[in-house]
C-alpha cells in the first residue's frame, strides 16, 4: 500500500464494489483533474481543495427513487437484527420486498455505511450478509 501511494495512487476500490461507488470515485477524480487544470498559482488552500475533491464525502441523501423513511427503516432493521443479515431478513423486518431491501442495502454499502460479505453454503447461491459499518 505504501508503495502504491508513493507511486501516485490516490483512491482505491475493494471488491465487491457497487457501480454507484465506482461512479462516485470517477466523478471525484474528474473534479480533481478539472480543478488541477484550472489552478495557476498554488497555495495551501488550493492543495486542500484539490485533495478534497478526491475525498469528497458521499451524499447522505438517498438517490432518486429511494425514500429517506425507507432508508431509515432499513438502518433500524440492521441495528435491531444485529450483524450479518440477508436482504430477505431485512425485508421481512420492514415489510418490504427482498428486492427493495437489497437495493437500499446496496446503496448503504456503496456509501460505506454498511459492510457486505459473502457466506458460501454447501448448496445454491452464496448469501450476501450486511452489517452496519
Amino acid at each position: 500500500m505504501r508503495q502504491a501511494v508513493t507511486q501516485g495512487m490516490f483512491a482505491y476500490l475493494l471488491k465487491p464494489f457497487t457501480y454507484a461507488l465506482f461512479r462516485a470515485k470517477l466523478q471525484h477524480y474528474g473534479e480533481y483533474r478539472r480543478k488541477l487544470d484550472e489552478t495557476r498559482a498554488v497555495e495551501q488552500g488550493d492543495v486542500d481543495e484539490l485533495l478534497g475533491a478526491l475525498r469528497a464525502a458521499p451524499s447522505s441523501a438517498p438517490p432518486k427513487g429511494m425514500s429517506t423513511e425507507t432508508l431509515d427503516q432499513v438502518i433500524g432493521a440492521l441495528r435491531d437484527l444485529g450483524g450479518g443479515v440477508t436482504a430477505g431478513e431485512v425485508a421481512n423486518a420492514i415489510g418490504a420486498s427482498r428486492v427493495t431491501a437489497r437495493r437500499y442495502l446496496e446503496h448503504l454499502a456503496g456509501s460505506g455505511r454498511v459492510v457486505r460479505r459473502v457466506r458460501y453454503g454447501s448448496r445454491g447461491r452464496p448469501e450476501i450478509l450486511y452489517t452496519l459499518a
